[in-house]
């Protein structure tokens, strides 16, 4: 080796790259090639702007799969799916110009059970709901005003039941919903080969007309309607497309440019942003390149503009001039933004209902039930997945903040009026028996599965024997609690639980239940309230010298006004009176004497409809009679039950709605009665 080859300079060139960072780096033949292959499948940009009418409801990505594939082939409609998807690409059946039409779709199984199909019917046809404002309407395809009823009662068996949503884009420009919704269900009859047994409302109470359809999950031989998921995807949204564009002739170019620069500054996931996720490749796009053709450039421009908006929101980012690189949350995070703006506009809308303004910064939007009890009036109650069964509440709280909960089950808002005063929290749980059977055979923090298993053989209580089963039942309950930190697993034969085992389990059932216990605190309002002769909320807290939680603003400064008025009530009513070091000194018993001073009123009134006479119960007394009704007073919820010659009001329980039409038997206590339900076992509820 010679001294001069340490010092002989010897260049090494690598790969060619780019300056522009990560997006113009060099990419193999075979990427390219994939790359051209993918844009050649795809539908252009330009197409996915002006044909979005046929892109599902669900959330897009370049995850999403148009065409189901598996079943494809299975339930009606098949006909009509294999024609759009004969390219095995997906649904290849896409019209330039169509009128976009969002279809949302969910099929319920067992809808007569709990309800559900009923308090469902019920919601869609609620006041406000017309165009009038007036209560929603139901029909059917021959019958301008459908019976709800009957349509319930011969779903009553049906294993399943369909339920769609129908929103054109331009709904409010369509001549007759009705027309078009008919139009729409003889195309999918059509479609599917059978006659559908169906009805609908039709809704104009948001910014676009919608229609509920529900179809009964038979078909016209009574036999179970099975339909193709791909035609229930795509197809009924392909049929209600034509329809509107065939009305309204197809969407012109004015009209498609105008939405589209609209679309430039909105808080949510919109078409463009659906249309740069597809084309962007690794996330990041190159639009250096600046088209000669005018819609090219069109399109190339509302997309920079749309960029610079998300890049203000941290959403993309600039690398170079006309390189961006989206976020990975770009999607999420927009579709939650568009969410809680529109919860945020459907509570101002209720407050403007009632002529009243609030702070947006006052506006809590709980995802699950409130740790703490919220306590307020009911300003609106609404479905807010309209497929759906559970309820959404807007609550105006005496903390003086709004609140929005959702996933309640309507069964407990059945009594609540827009006004009315309740209370949610969570729902209390009890504790389990297997949590206290592994709490009493756990020695010193440790529980053996060995053990308990030979405790069992010997006490032999084991329902069927299976001792196994029922010791692995109690280890899979631990399992559980370990996932949340409740319990160690130390071996298979050892876990360790803490010393307040029960408790911890108990809060850990309560928190992910989700369910919200909702308790109806009065169905009357503030102003009903002030001059009522019974027992009110009001007067319950005028007598407690506690008023911590009334905030000073918001319906707690309103409830302090209440009270106030209502106190000056009971001073003109000689029902208080003001001493001489100005406080108020109420009558002996106030809430006892109000509540049997209507009662008494009630009771009057009711006498000379029923042509019965009324009877006061008594403290003490026993009561006994048939259960026909229930009836809402100022002091509460009271139940009716009548004998041959008279009848009498007592205090309601939840636990005798059962016995409706039945005899029952209680004993008045102090304000309360205690049903003796089942007196032949001699149990008392």
């Amino acid at each position: 080796m010679r001294a001069d080859d340490e010092n002989r300079f010897r260049p090494k060139p690598g790969r060619i790259r780019s300056d522009t960072p990560r997006a113009g780096k060099t990419k193999s033949f075979l990427t390219q090639a994939k790359k051209i292959a993918r844009q050649q499948r795809r539908t252009s940009p330009r197409v996915d702007f002006g044909t979005a009418a046929f892109t599902p409801a669900t959330p897009a990505g370049p995850h999403l799969v148009l065409s189901s594939g598996k079943g494809v082939k299975r339930g009606r409609g098949v006909v009509f799916v294999c024609s759009r998807n004969l390219g095995g690409g997906g649904w290849q059946h896409r019209q330039p110009g169509a009128r976009r039409v969002m279809v949302q779709q969910r099929y319920i199984l067992r809808p007569g059970q709990n309800r559900k199909a009923q308090s469902h019917l019920r919601y869609i046809q609620r006041d406000g709901t017309s165009r009038d404002g007036e209560r929603g309407q139901l029909y059917s395809a021959g019958e301008g005003r459908a019976d709800g009823d009957a349509f319930l009662e011969r779903g009553q068996d049906d294993r399943h039941q369909f339920r769609f949503i129908v929103s054109p884009e331009d709904g409010a420009e369509l001549s007759d919903l009705t027309a078009y919704t008919r139009d729409l269900m003889s195309q999918m009859e059509a479609d599917l080969g059978t006659k559908l047994d169906w009805v609908a409302v039709n809704h104009y109470n948001t910014g676009h007309p919608h229609v509920h359809v529900i179809v009964r999950g038979k078909d016209e031989l009574g036999e179970d309607l099975v339909i193709n998921g791909d035609y229930i995807v795509h197809g009924v949204r392909e049929r209600a497309s034509a329809l509107a564009t065939l009305e309204l002739g197809p969407v012109s170019e004015i009209e498609q440019t105008r939405r589209l620069t609209a679309e430039i500054d909105q808080d949510r996931f919109t078409r463009i942003d659906r249309a740069m996720a597809e084309e962007a490749d690794a996330r990041f796009l190159d639009l250096r390149h600046e088209p000669g053709e005018p819609k090219p450039q069109f399109e190339r421009t509302l997309r920079l503009r749309r960029l610079a908006k998300l890049g203000r929101m941290g959403l993309a980012t600039e690398h170079a001039p006309g390189v961006w690189e989206l976020n990975e949350r770009l999607e999420p995070t927009l579709r939650e933004l568009g969410e809680r703006g529109d919860i945020i506009r459907t509570m101002q809308k209720s407050l403007a209902a009632d002529g009243l303004e609030r702070d947006p910064l006052t506006f809590h939007i709980h995802k699950a039930v409130p740790a703490e009890p919220v306590t307020g009036r009911v300003l609106d109650k609404y479905l807010a997945n309209e497929l759906g069964d559970n309820l959404t509440v807007v609550v105006d709280g005496i903390d003086g903040r709004m609140h929005h909960i959702s996933n309640i089950d309507p069964r407990q808002l059945d009594d609540a009026r827009i006004g009315s005063v309740i209370e949610i929290g969570r729902a209390e749980a009890s504790a389990r028996p297997s949590d206290r059977a592994i709490a009493a055979i756990a020695e010193d923090g440790i529980y053996r599965p060995s053990r308990h298993l030979e405790q069992a053989r010997f006490e032999g209580r084991v329902p069927g024997g299976d001792y196994e089963g029922f010791v692995d039942a109690h280890v899979r309950r631990l399992e559980a609690l370990r996932r949340a930190g409740i319990a160690e697993r130390i071996h298979a034969d050892q876990w360790r639980i803490p010393d307040d085992f029960e408790k911890r389990s108990k809060a850990f059932d309560a928190g992910r239940g989700g369910q919200a216990n909702i308790r109806i605190i009065t169905t009357f309002d503030l102003e009903s309230q002030i001059t009522a002769d019974g027992a009110t909320w009001l007067d319950r807290r005028l007598v407690s010298p506690d008023a911590s939680d009334l905030a000073p603003a918001g319906f707690g400064q309103q409830v302090r006004e209440a009270m106030e008025r209502r106190r000056e009530h009971h001073v003109d009513h000689g029902d208080a009176a003001q001493q001489s070091d100005g406080r108020i000194a109420y009558r002996r018993n106030l809430l006892a004497t109000l509540r049997g001073r209507e009662i008494a009123r009630a009771g009057a009134d009711m006498a000379t409809a029923k042509a019965l006479p009324f009877r006061a119960a008594t403290d003490g007394e026993t009561v006994s009679g048939k259960f026909t009704g229930t009836v809402q007073l100022s002091s509460g919820k009271f139940a009716i039950v009548e004998k041959s010659h008279e009848f009498t009001l007592v205090p309601w329980r939840p636990v005798i709605d059962r016995q409706l039409g039945r005899e029952v038997m209680g004993v008045v206590q102090s304000g309360s009665v205690s049903w003796q339900l089942g007196r032949q076992r001699g149990l008392g509820l």
